[in-house]
């Protein structure tokens, strides 16, 4: 038996017993299914000032879910509330909650003047819009002393399709070590959480929960809860973690009436968003330490500013044409997309271990999407045109899905058991009961953003602080009513099982987790 650590009373209790099946779904202190009636989805946590500000950023799909849970999670009144937004869309629900709404697009020139009268010391801002640059309202937030958080890390608009730019100029690589390099300067200011929704964000405290159920399934003993990147890094080495992909499988369907329509970008959360990261940013990926052989058609970004080898690596195309196998416990094995996400990088970053100045443990880290099949249609659409985005785009609403789910988790490879998938399984019905506004894609990512939201009011003088540097376990408690089933999950799948007679992509059979056995060239 390996031996790590003593498990802490905390975590033991949390612990179950041992299960040896295959594909047995594991216990642990958030799985099973969400009860509706669960009173922790109604309770009132610390809020702002009473002459402070919510300042919501954008008012798109996650802006309109977003919206009714302050009002469910905060002790505030409309005043509190302010919307500025750059379109239309969110006005129906501002008004049904009688907030401020102010359509009024943010650019490098005007920001300032238009949100400084809302910038008052203990404020929130909620930034969930695109082509606002994140930094320039972190760095605004800090002046005045208002908390900030995001669900990804943006530029100014024009960043993404600027084909001037390099590739890694163009990558979450780049926009998040432009952030990260002004942490040092922000700390002890206003906490600035950055990329947390659903991925990025719940997804990394889900690794560290599927970290604990390994290590009690496989007997491996730890001392104490880790508390630290490095306590978490031996840990993940420990157990043999080679690969995590965020592995997630999007079956919704749409009424007929509702179906994607020629020349038409539908998908279940930001179309815009997904267009920047699927069809114009380069593929990204955190590149393991196992790994044999560098991708023929991978670049490696510039040495950073303190010499310290980047923990990501980038395919020279767009994920939204690049395919990879991997598998969820309802929909089984797939084909999805490496698209570019900052958990692929910061997931990587946390676990990695050095020794003398060099990287001697580091999984490989990658988001292998499959989202609805109407998105996939429609980026194969935008591909056929020269990635030109289509004119018309629209996002699924709750009332138009009649079935399927969004199954979010991670895929952690390479120890005793194999592989592991741990995460949410939510279908629309669900969402529905829970909180308007809001499909199951949506779902999944507001529950999580206020949970992290509610952290940040505990924590208010963190500075920059990503998912992967807060309390996973406060995060997955408050996020746990919004998530629906929680499913822990081992499998025999290897990326080596379903290629089938006719698969000729080169393959590596003395180890499976090798990045070649999962990519798809065929």
């Amino acid at each position: 038996m390996q031996t790590h650590s003593l498990i802490t009373m905390a975590a033991a209790a949390k612990l179950q017993p041992v299960h040896d099946q295959v594909d047995h779904i594991q216990q642990d202190p958030y799985a099973g299914p969400s009860s509706i009636a669960n009173a922790i989805k109604f309770k009132k946590y610390k809020s702002i000032p009473d002459d402070a500000y919510f300042i919501m950023i954008g008012c798109g799909s996650i802006g309109q879910g977003t919206l009714p849970l302050l009002f469910r999670h905060f002790k505030i009144t409309p005043k509190h509330v302010v919307v500025i937004t750059a379109d239309e869309r969110g006005r129906d629900v501002a008004k049904e909650f009688g907030v401020s709404f102010t359509i009024n697009p943010l650019y490098a020139h005007n920001y300032q003047d238009i949100l400084q009268p809302y910038m008052v010391n203990g404020g929130f801002l909620i930034n969930v819009s695109v082509d606002v640059s994140s930094l320039s309202l972190i760095e605004l937030c800090h002046q005045h002393g208002v908390l900030y958080i995001d669900t990804c890390t943006e530029p100014w608009g024009g960043t993404y399709n600027n084909s001037s730019l390099s590739e890694s100029a163009r990558s979450n690589y780049a926009l998040r070590l432009e952030v990260l390099e002004q942490r040092e300067r922000l700390r002890g200011g206003a906490t600035a959480v950055i990329t947390h929704g659903a991925n990025p964000g719940m997804v990394s405290h889900l690794v560290k929960q599927a970290l604990l159920n390994i290590a009690r399934d496989t007997e491996f003993i730890v001392q104490k809860l880790p508390s630290s990147r490095q306590e978490w890094g031996q840990l993940a080495r420990d157990l043999g973690i080679k690969v995590i992909h965020i592995a997630e499988r999007d079956t919704q369907l749409a009424t007929i009436a509702a179906a994607k329509q020629t020349h038409e970008f539908v998908n279940t959360w930001s179309c815009d968003g997904f267009i920047s990261e699927g069809c114009y940013q380069p593929s990204e990926l955190g590149w393991g330490t196992h790994e044999k052989e560098f991708p023929a058609d991978a670049a490696k970004h510039p040495e950073q500013k303190d010499g310290c080898e980047p923990p990501s690596i980038y395919l020279t195309k767009p994920g939204g044409v690049i395919r990879i196998r991997s598998w969820t416990p309802d929909y089984g094995p797939y084909h999805g997309h490496i698209v570019t996400h900052a958990e692929a990088i910061s997931i990587a970053d946390y676990f990695s271990l050095s020794e003398q100045g060099a990287t001697v443990y580091r999984p490989t880290v990658l988001y292998a999407y499959h989202p609805c099949d109407y998105a996939v249609m429609s980026i194969h659409e935008m591909a056929g045109k020269g990635m030109v985005e289509q004119k018309t785009k629209r996002v699924l609403r709750a009332h138009e899905i009649v079935s399927g789910m969004d199954e979010l988790g991670v895929l952690l490879m390479g120890h005793k058991r194999g592989a592991y998938w741990y995460g949410s399984q939510l279908t629309n019905d669900e969402a529905r009961k829970v909180a308007p506004h809001q499909n199951a894609t949506g779902m999944q990512v507001i529950g999580p953003l206020v949970a992290a939201v509610i952290w940040s009011l505990e924590h208010p003088d963190r500075g920059i602080v990503e998912p992967d540097d807060m309390d996973f376990d406060r995060v997955l408690d408050v996020s746990r009513p919004y998530l629906g089933t929680i499913v822990g999950k081992y499998t025999d799948w290897t990326p080596l099982t379903t290629r089938g007679p006719m698969c000729y992509d080169p393959f590596d059979g003395s180890d499976p987790w090798q990045f070649k056995n999962f990519r798809v060239f065929g």
